[in-house]
């Protein structure tokens, strides 16, 4: 017979489950009559001895799944479930449903409920996924693919998965991208029983025009491309209307939950979770550690058990770390070249006081090099405000799971930080409430445009939050190197790359040079020099732009050398 303490929460230890320490020595099993009482849904099972691991077999499941079945103790209402595979057949997941996953990268994943669903050969296939991110081969999400479970991927960023990537362009799967913030945006609104949103990310792009792959055919030629979003126009700025996701069954990883499925969340794995569990028809939720209901303060609960339907204990609970970025004190970021120019020319467009969202790359190095005087509050828009620096071992800091940037790096959080969910942090986006975005790039042009995200045929990454961060009303710096590999520019006429946003570049850092951008027109558009590096004319930078430009009256100020 399967035991549960009346008190405490079941923790994995070694290979087999144990009660949590909190937990009565000699915690009592709950009575026959408790599960007698579940009738034939949770009927207990004999659990067989496995070596490396507890297994339980599953119990016969009724015919009619009902949505809101709460497990009734003669005491207290329960929707624990003995395990994963009892919780997907309870949720009614079939082939070619929507499924909605947390996570971002690695990070706040339901790992229990992944692998219990990549390893069922007869079970659920066909399926449409939805989650920020692709994660890696051979993990999480990556099992799906692997076992050949999903038809489409709707998702921001796909970098980080090579086997997604050549699954995608041989045509085996279908992958719709989608600004972060539009996913949980989406979420969000089928949770609040709207149907649709309106946001500016991805305005005036193919994204919002129609034409980006969604699949190739085996021949590597393009099978299937996103239709045209509708829009409209308000106070005179286009906006894309985009529909709300409501995903047949979502599945959901909390730091901590009681039996009546009240969650709690920890660092930036909180991330879309909350905006999964609140759009599903069916909500999965497993948690690292469960309580009995009143163990949890009221006010520290972040989604209520209102949402999930089904809670399991979160046995596969590897939290595998990305990269893992540590520092130490004193350490000085090693910059040299041109790059060590751009990052030190961008770290000079912080003002003190400024809310701050970095990309990743040489963005997120700037904050190195913060002036002198100046205090900024750094934003990941994975969840955290408050974004400190990497964790340093000699002042007792390791890397933690629970907390990474939007890079899925390891990071600390200072004094005052708070961490929240997508929906939430990409409304701070949205809302104007970030000051300054400074993003790479592929390609800008000289009337603002920006290309970051696509190079058909080529490389799949995503556009990530990038959409919603440049259409935002911060100001968006770009930095790059100003010309490619092969010396060919990378500031253009026109961008020949799928944009990521339309007329929203402020200002161009690059190893030669500082543009300012007339993104709204106001001096009839184009760009202006106004700083040049050391060693380097006027002359060298047009020959090495292809668009034209204005020059700024006087002497240019010379960049900074690293």
């Amino acid at each position: 017979m399967i035991h549960l303490p009346r008190r405490g929460v079941w923790r994995r230890t070694g290979a087999a489950l144990r009660p949590h320490p909190r937990a009565p020595a000699s915690p009592s099993a709950r009575p026959a009559a408790h599960f007698a009482s579940l009738g034939a849904l949770h009927s207990p099972s004999p659990i067989p001895k496995q070596v490396g691991g507890t297994h339980r077999t599953s119990p016969p499941l009724p015919t009619s799944i009902s949505r809101r079945c709460i497990h009734h103790h003669a005491e207290t209402p329960t929707k624990l479930c003995p395990d994963a595979k009892t919780a997907l057949q309870l949720s009614g997941l079939k082939t070619g449903d929507t499924v909605a996953v947390g996570g971002f990268g690695l990070g706040g994943i339901p790992e229990t409920l992944l692998n219990e669903l990549a390893s069922q050969d007869d079970g659920p296939s066909n399926l449409t996924v939805a989650s920020l991110t692709a994660g890696v081969d051979g993990f999480g999400l990556g099992l799906l693919f692997e076992a050949g479970k999903v038809k489409r991927m709707i998702s921001s960023y796909v970098g980080e998965n090579k086997n997604f990537e050549r699954m995608f362009f041989t045509g085996e799967l279908e992958v719709e991208l989608v600004p972060q913030g539009t996913i949980a945006a989406r979420l969000r609104a089928a949770g609040n029983g709207m149907p649709a949103i309106f946001t500016p990310a991805g305005a005036g792009t193919m994204y919002a025009n129609g034409g980006i792959p969604l699949k190739y055919a085996p021949d590597g030629s393009v099978a299937i491309v996103n239709e045209p979003r509708p829009t409209q126009t308000f106070d005179g700025k286009e906006y894309v209307m985009e529909y709300a996701l409501q995903p047949d069954v979502s599945l959901v990883k909390a730091w901590k939950a009681d039996t009546r499925g009240n969650l709690i969340f920890r660092g930036t794995s909180q991330n879309a979770n909350p905006d999964c569990a609140v759009a599903g028809k069916v909500v999965l939720a497993e948690a690292e550690t469960i309580v009995e209901a009143g163990e949890l303060d009221p006010d520290e609960i972040q989604l209520s058990g209102v949402y999930v339907d089904h809670l399991i204990q979160a046995e596969d609970n590897e939290k595998r770390i990305e990269r893992l970025r540590e520092t130490s004190a004193g350490q000085v970021t090693d910059i040299s070249g041109g790059r060590g120019r751009i990052v030190k020319r961008a770290a000079k467009e912080f003002k003190d006081g400024m809310y701050v969202n970095l990309g990743i790359g040489i963005p997120t190095l700037a904050s190195s090099f913060i002036p002198d005087g100046v205090h900024i509050e750094l934003q990941a828009e994975n969840g955290l405000m408050g974004l400190g620096p990497y964790p340093d071992p000699s002042l007792g800091q390791h890397g933690d799971a629970d907390f990474i940037n939007a890079g899925k790096e390891t990071v600390t959080a200072i004094k005052g930080a708070s961490s929240f969910s997508s929906s939430e942090s990409f409304s701070m986006i949205r809302g104007g409430h970030i000051d300054l975005t400074i993003l790479g790039g592929m390609q800008c042009s000289g009337s603002g445009d920006l290309a970051s995200f696509f190079i058909p045929g080529k490389l799949l990454k995503g556009m990530g939050g990038a959409m919603d961060l440049v259409s935002s009303p911060s100001t968006v710096i770009v930095t790059m190197e100003h010309t490619a590999k092969d010396g060919s520019p990378k500031i253009l006429k026109e961008c020949t790359l799928p944009l990521t946003g339309k007329s929203v570049v402020d200002r161009i850092i690059t190893d030669l040079c500082v543009f300012d951008c007339d993104k709204k027109g106001r001096k009839n558009g184009g760009l202006t020099l106004t700083e040049i590096a050391d060693g380097v004319t006027v002359e060298d930078i047009r020959a090495a732009t292809e668009c034209s430009f204005d020059v700024a009256g006087g002497d240019l100020p010379v960049m900074e050398e690293a």
